[in-house]
């Protein structure tokens, strides 16, 4: 394969714009013109896209900067190329710069807030679902926060973030398997817009499979979650990868006679996931669908100021992707509670104790399976049972959309300063 640069390249000594460089047997020659913007776009790339920022933008993809390109979303045409390499300068150039790293910024504000200021709560939510003996359900946000703070108090902030690894670890093995997945078997990683039947159920297939694959790992990385830290021992950030291979193979850490087989967890598993990607995926179209409306009615073209095309460039995708995050797991709510329970049964984890704030208690459920599960939550601790926690869930979506208000305010005030 032949190296990617111009002729007459050399480091340092490379100058464009049909200069020359001087060898040391005084011949000379002379370097390529890079002047013409065919020349200049064949090497001026723009970031990749991350996690996070690649769907703000109601096309597939980041728009790109260059000759030809769709407007952006502050109303102008793509950067320009300069001849001869030359920079821009200005106030133009400075809100192009600050529109080109707005996603970044965005998307990166919105998953720092779901995976690491939200992790509190979901490590409370997790301990009140699986604990059976609490008389207090916790299902408003004022008694999260109280025996957050306990927790706090009597363990240290680790009590609040542990386990909070294992979970990037869970997504990437999601992540990884589905792509390996979809790249070894015909099924479509992504529908088209003009999708059939068949190509939904081939979808929702290679989803399926990605939850059985990630299954063992999903199980370590609860019980990391909710195993007390007064007990717990500080394990490596790979513990969970070495439980999940473990538990498949038999192996690892003695569990009791209770723990139930992973052929009995698959299908509580499977149906959690494909449910709550099938709700979040429709109600995030709808959502979508509806600020697109909105948007393109209250705000005209001809008439949108620079700072609102930007905002409704970035913010309605973040807006539509937290309604489908809240109502998703909203509506699964008791059907999590009862699948926490089953994976956590017969693992001899040693919880908190969410009733005083200290104390631990054990896990010792007997339950046969899932039908098992929902009727013995139904009889003993009544329907509410089946929302143990509750309260953690409305503290969690709540820090949320206060980071979102708060990143508009804040890149509002900056595009108007820019403007």
């Amino acid at each position: 394969m032949h190296p990617r640069r111009p002729d007459g390249f050399d480091g340092l000594g490379y100058k464009g714009g049909g200069g020359s460089r001087e060898e040391p047997g005084g011949n000379s020659f002379s370097a390529k013109s890079f002047s013409s913007a065919s020349d200049l776009s064949h090497w001026v790339t723009t970031p990749p896209d991350i996690p996070g920022s690649r769907n703000l933008h109601w096309g597939e993809k980041t728009p790109h900067y260059g000759p030809g390109a769709s407007p952006g979303p502050l109303g102008g045409t793509g950067e320009e190329p300069y001849p001869g390499g030359g920079c821009s300068s200005g106030p133009g150039a400075s809100s192009e710069q600050l529109n080109r790293f707005a996603g970044f910024g965005i998307g990166l504000a919105s998953l720092f807030t779901e995976n690491v200021l939200a992790h509190p709560c979901i490590v409370l939510r997790r301990q009140c679902q699986v604990n059976y003996h609490a008389r207090h359900y916790h299902l408003t946000p004022f008694t999260v926060i109280n025996i957050m703070y306990s927790f706090n108090k009597t363990q240290g902030p680790r009590a609040l973030w542990k386990g909070m690894g294992s979970t990037f670890i869970v997504q990437g093995i999601t992540l990884g398997a589905e792509g390996i997945i979809s790249e070894f078997t015909p099924l479509p990683r992504e529908l088209s817009h003009k999708w059939s039947p068949k190509q939904v159920g081939e979808h929702l297939l290679l989803k399926a499979l990605t939850y059985v694959v990630a299954m063992p790992f999903y199980s370590a990385s609860l019980i990391e979650t909710v195993q007390s830290e007064i007990i717990r021992d500080n394990a490596g950030i790979l513990e969970c990868v070495k439980e999940g291979i473990g538990r498949v193979i038999g192996l690892g850490v003695p569990h009791s006679k209770r723990l139930l087989p992973l052929l009995a967890l698959t299908f509580p598993t499977v149906l959690h996931g494909v449910l709550h990607y099938i709700i979040s995926s429709i109600i995030q179209k709808f959502v979508l669908l509806v600020l697109k409306r909105k948007n393109a009615h209250s705000h005209p073209s001809e008439s949108t100021s620079p700072v609102q095309s930007m905002l409704d460039a970035y913010f309605p995708e973040l807006i539509a992707s937290f309604a489908a995050s809240l109502c998703s797991d909203v509506m699964l709510y008791p059907l999590e509670t009862v699948l926490h329970r089953l994976h956590i049964q017969g693992t001899r984890t040693i919880i908190d104790n969410t009733d005083l704030g200290y104390e631990v208690l054990p896990i010792n459920t007997q339950y046969e399976g899932m039908k098992d599960c929902i009727n013995t939550i139904k009889q003993e601790e009544g329907m509410l049972g089946f929302y143990k926690g509750f309260g953690a869930i409305i503290v969690q979506y709540t820090l949320h959309a206060a980071v979102l208000q708060i990143t508009k305010i804040i890149y509002s005030t900056l595009l108007q300063s820019n403007v």
